[in-house]
């Protein structure tokens, strides 16, 4: 609306400026014909006069207007200035006058144009220091219609009073716009705070909807037809939104049984798996006659009962869901209990290798083992079983304040829209053991103010890298 107003006040302001820019025109044409007829009147009421004793010819033209071209000049206020027909100035009303081919001869264009024309008469404008000037040339003849010379007439355009009244309608123009657009702007907050009214409420009540509240409906008293089927489509919509949320707790409830589910047999499974190998492998080995039987069955003792008493941390740690994992911090040569989880594992193409034989460091001795040993489980599952030449590098070295454990494989690399999602607590039974283990693991060294990050190249394998304070 205000930009309505606003435009047609510009329109309107050109239309008028346009208008009085024409009028002036017409109006200094019609003035300039006028005075021109007068002026032809009066020098006829001369040369036809009792009180010319001049025979009138263009010769004796200067002698006849010799004073009274002044008489006309002062009547009519108007320069006059009289050529003979070849264009020779003959006389003049202006009281000084230069004579040079300018003033005394007039251009070939203008005295072609008189004699080749109809209307014998030829009107020239041009602008001089700012001011606009109009010449008119025609003939002055006799009682017989005989050409006897040509009559000039320099006529100034004076548009000072035009120009006033314009300015004046202008400014009246603006005036009463100005009010028009302060009262369109009024006329318009009114009417856009009631048309707005209704959908700043829906508004207000779409920014307080919240799945996990109650939502209120929204009541409007009156509005019109389309605000109405808005709030019926909204509560409509409160209504599906309370059912639905009903339905997704019940499902989350249920996700999350599923989720625990899967995460206590995930973690249950890693210490089976090291049991399991220590025990073939102590009866692929075992010899009753070996000296060392004893140490032996010592260590394959001990492995289990590491390993019993990581599934029984487990099982408790589960039973208490908000403990897990339980934060239990002692000073730990993390050498020593790196190659403690290295021992389970019988592959040979696992290296170990450290920058001293201890750094001291405060971590949970079983869940530092449930690192390494996810970490190490993953990289062997990422290794293609047709490979020729596995290796899994663990390295463990300081710097600063931090102790760092990285476990690089040659395995087959994490695919770009997989490593977003790898630490997220999501079964899968992918070779390359990217499942709850590393969400675990992440969950672990996140307790003890560490870190854990990765890098990966497609088909050249895995480095991750733990980093916790000492």
């Amino acid at each position: 609306m205000i930009l309505l107003v606003l435009v047609a006040s510009v329109l309107i302001a050109a239309v008028t400026i346009y208008q009085y820019r024409e009028e002036a025109k017409d109006y200094h044409k019609e003035r300039l014909e006028r005075k021109e007829a007068a002026i032809k009147e009066h020098i006829d009421f001369i040369l036809n006069g009792r009180e010319n004793t001049y025979e009138v010819t263009t010769e004796n033209i200067p002698l006849i207007f010799k004073d009274k071209i002044f008489e006309i000049d002062a009547i009519h206020k108007l320069q006059i200035n009289l050529y003979d027909l070849d264009g020779q100035l003959l006389k003049s009303s202006k009281r000084i006058i230069q004579r040079d081919t300018l003033d005394s001869c007039l251009d070939a264009e203008i005295l072609n144009t008189l004699s080749n024309t109809l209307e014998h008469r030829y009107v020239v404008k041009n602008k001089e220091a700012g001011e606009t000037f109009q010449s008119s040339y025609s003939y002055i003849t006799d009682d017989r219609f005989k050409n006897l010379a040509i009559l000039n007439l320099p006529y100034l355009e004076n548009d000072d009073f035009l120009n006033k009244e314009l300015k004046e309608f202008l400014t009246r123009l603006a005036y009463a716009y100005l009010v028009l657009i302060l009262v369109a702007i009024i006329f318009a907050y009114f009417i856009s705070n009631f048309i707005t009214k209704s959908l700043r409420t829906i508004s207000d009540k779409m920014n307080e909807t919240r799945l996990e509240k109650r939502n209120k409906k929204i009541q409007i008293e009156s509005s019109s037809e389309e605000i109405e089927t808005l709030v019926n489509s909204y509560n409509s919509m409160i209504d599906e939104l309370e059912a639905s949320a009903v339905v997704l707790a019940t499902n989350e409830r249920e996700q999350a049984w599923r989720e625990m589910a899967k995460q206590v047999a995930h973690e249950i499974k890693n210490p089976l798996t090291p049991m399991r190998l220590t025990v073939q492998s102590f009866q692929r080995k075992f010899d009753p006659e070996d000296e060392n039987i004893n140490q032996k069955v010592n260590e394959y003792s001990n492995t289990l009962i590491q390993q019993i008493d990581t599934m029984s941390s487990i099982a408790s740690a589960f039973s208490n869901f908000a403990k897990m994992p339980a934060q239990k911090s002692e000073n730990l040569n993390v050498v020593h209990i790196v190659k403690l989880a290295l021992d389970i594992f019988n592959e040979d193409y696992i290296e170990f290798h450290s920058e001293a034989e201890e750094i001291i460091a405060k971590f949970d001795r079983t869940q530092l083992i449930r690192v390494v040993t996810n970490l190490v489980k993953n990289g062997i599952q990422a290794i293609p079983n047709d490979s020729e030449n596995p290796k899994i590098d663990v390295r463990v070295f300081s710097e600063v304040d931090m102790v760092n454990i990285t476990i690089e494989d040659n395995g087959s690399g994490i695919a770009e829209d997989t490593k977003a999602k790898i630490f997220e607590p999501k079964f899968t039974t992918k070779s390359s053991g990217m499942g709850l283990g590393l969400a675990m693991v992440k969950n672990i060294v996140e307790t003890y103010n560490g870190s854990i990050t990765f890098t990966s190249q497609l088909g050249k394998g895995t480095i991750f890298t733990v980093t916790f304070p000492k």
